[in-house]
């Protein structure tokens, strides 16, 4: 980095696309009549003065900010493309101070659902795994990657973090359309040699948000004009195809109007880690293991077994038949044959 004063304009913004974007986003203009092979300091030093004062700095402080806009993008791209292979909770206590005598390790492409009755500690779970505890929490618990300690960065800084979480209540306070706030994601995500754009992503992502949600959108909607479900599922199919997160927490989608089905099978076929807490016997029997949750703890771990897989397809098929009187009912339809269980 010592010589990027001396390295010529041209090479420097086809080497670091993100320095022409810093440019464009200050009103600098690349092309303003000077050679395009001029070193990066003598071109800074060309600049007029007022081009420096209108953004509020000095041409010391502009290389700086150059300088750390490299290397913070040249992290954000390592980040992305570290893989975390597992995930691995060690219990703590629960709310009345008993030892959890828990080591769970979850895999990548795993769904493990977490289960309990409603103020049993679903929710702190997710916490603690969001926040990636290291017995610095109420419960005491612990969470490695890769069997490893995390990073101090993975915790703190918000663009490593390697866990996305979808909460119950999500709202936007930005006033963007759809594309526009998902192609401002991709560039913020993609690395600077990708070969597809931002809004060819961003097409993907609301293609396929649509298939989750019966309620389909355009990307020229406002994000503040989504409904639950419609944000639900768009954020689902923003981690799983956008998102650089290894690590997926999901609290509590069943009531969101998001086909359940197709969106863990998305995320698994992603290669994410999923927790996700419900009450929902179809997205607890999908899950590979359930974590039964009482009194603030991990009481149980189940594996689901095969004669319960069997019973999903069942619950499955009584599932589908409600969800097409759902929909005729919504179409203004009447309900007046006999129905399958009345036979």
């Amino acid at each position: 980095m010592s010589d990027l004063l001396a390295m010529p304009l041209d090479r420097l913004l086809a080497t670091h696309a993100c320095v022409g974007d810093f440019f464009d986003a200050l009103g600098l203009r690349v092309d303003d009549g000077l050679s395009p092979q001029l070193p990066l300091g003598e071109w800074l030093d060309c600049q007029p003065d007022e081009c420096f004062f209108d953004v509020g700095m000095e041409r010391g402080q502009m290389l700086d900010h150059i300088r750390r806009l490299i290397v913070e993008v040249a992290a954000m791209e390592k980040a992305r493309q570290q893989r975390v292979g597992s995930l691995t909770l060690i219990g703590g206590r629960d709310k009345a101070g008993g030892a959890e005598d828990v080591r769970l390790t979850v895999g990548a492409g795993e769904v493990v659902c977490i289960v309990g009755p409603t103020g049993s500690g679903k929710s702190r779970l997710l916490a603690d795994i969001e926040c990636l505890a290291q017995g610095d929490t109420p419960t005491g618990r612990q969470i490695l990657l890769d069997e490893q300690v995390p990073l101090a960065d993975y915790r703190t800084a918000l663009d490593r973090k390697p866990v996305a979480q979808l909460s119950q209540n999500m709202n936007f306070v930005v006033d963007m359309s759809v594309g526009d706030f998902i192609t401002m994601h991709a560039r913020c995500r993609q690395g600077e040699d990708s070969a597809v754009s931002p809004e060819e992503v961003a097409e993907r992502v609301i293609a396929c948000a649509n298939e989750l949600t019966g309620e389909r959108f355009s990307s020229a909607v406002s994000v503040t004009q989504l409904s639950g479900g419609q944000t639900r599922a768009l954020m689902i199919a923003d981690a799983a195809l956008l998102s650089a997160s290894p690590v997926v927490l999901i609290d509590e989608i069943e009531n969101a109007g998001v086909d359940r089905k197709r969106a863990l099978d998305l995320l698994v076929n992603g290669e994410k880690i999923v927790f996700i807490s419900t009450h929902d016997p179809l997205l607890a029997l999908r899950g590979s293991r359930r974590l039964v949750i009482r009194n603030g703890g991990i009481a149980e771990i189940i594996a689901t077994s095969d004669k319960e897989r069997q019973n999903l397809a069942y619950l499955e098929s009584l599932d589908a038949t409600l969800m097409g009187i759902r929909d005729r009912l919504r179409r203004g339809q009447r309900i007046e044959e006999d129905l399958p269980w009345q036979t």
